[in-house]
């Protein structure tokens, strides 16, 4: 025992360092590998091309397949905006046809009539926080829209509309929409103090009759309404 604890303690082995060698080894069979499929695939293209060319019919047919699919798709984007060109143009609504939609559905609808008489941005952005802009749309001659649309699933039984609605409208359509024709559009009836008021403050109104002669004709609603400002820069149509 005391000769065990006087000698030395036998030294600790050392593990052996590893060296780069095997990570370079490694490395180089990766790069190797992607040479190799490299190469690979070039013979294989090569090859290919080779075939295709020692038979031209081959890509002469597969041009002209390529060129008649495109055809196709051409041609069937285009009857497809021609298709929908002509429904815009005819769209109709009866009134009670109105009456029976959903309000956010009804709103949609004034946008499409104004997109049929020619405002091409016609957008419905009705919603929380709309600041009493239902749709907005620039008409042909330039001027800007702004719609309040107010739905009554009951038509001329439902509740009238007031004067509270066209203050909203007065108070945002020009001054935070830009608004050079500020418009209430509803399926029902509006007060007589609401039309007053409409007409003091160059608000115009689309009560039930005017919107069924707008909806059921062909007739754009700057055509239907009085004292419309004048267009803001000259068209064909003006």
């Amino acid at each position: 025992m005391s000769a065990r604890r006087g000698g030395r303690r036998p030294a600790p082995r050392r593990r052996p360092r590893r060296t780069g060698r095997g990570r370079r080894s490694r490395a180089d069979d990766r790069l190797t590998g992607l040479v190799v499929a490299a190469a690979l695939g070039l013979a294989l293209v090569v090859t290919v091309v080779d075939w295709l060319l020692a038979r031209p019919w081959l890509l002469a047919l597969g041009a002209v397949l390529a060129v008649g699919v495109l055809a196709v798709r051409f041609h069937r984007a285009r009857q497809r905006a021609r298709w929908e060109a002509v429904r815009v143009r005819g769209l109709r609504y009866a009134v009670a046809e109105l009456d029976a939609l959903h309000h956010t559905r009804f709103e949609d609808a004034v946008r499409e009539l104004m997109a049929r008489d020619g405002c091409r941005d016609a957008v419905r952005v009705g919603g929380g926080g709309d600041l009493g802009a239902d749709v907005k749309a620039t008409d042909p001659f330039g001027r800007r829209w702004v719609i309040q649309c107010k739905h009554r699933r009951d038509g001329l039984a439902g509740s009238a509309v007031g004067t509270p609605a066209l203050q909203v409208l007065n108070g945002t359509a020009r001054q935070e929409h830009g608004a050079d024709v500020a418009v209430l559009v509803t399926n029902g009836r509006v007060t007589a103090p609401a039309v007053a008021f409409a007409e003091r403050q160059r608000l115009h109104v689309v009560d039930r009759h005017t919107l069924a002669a707008w909806a059921a004709g062909s007739r754009p609603l700057w055509e239907l309404l009085h004292a419309v400002p004048p267009p803001r820069r000259p068209t064909a149509l003006s």
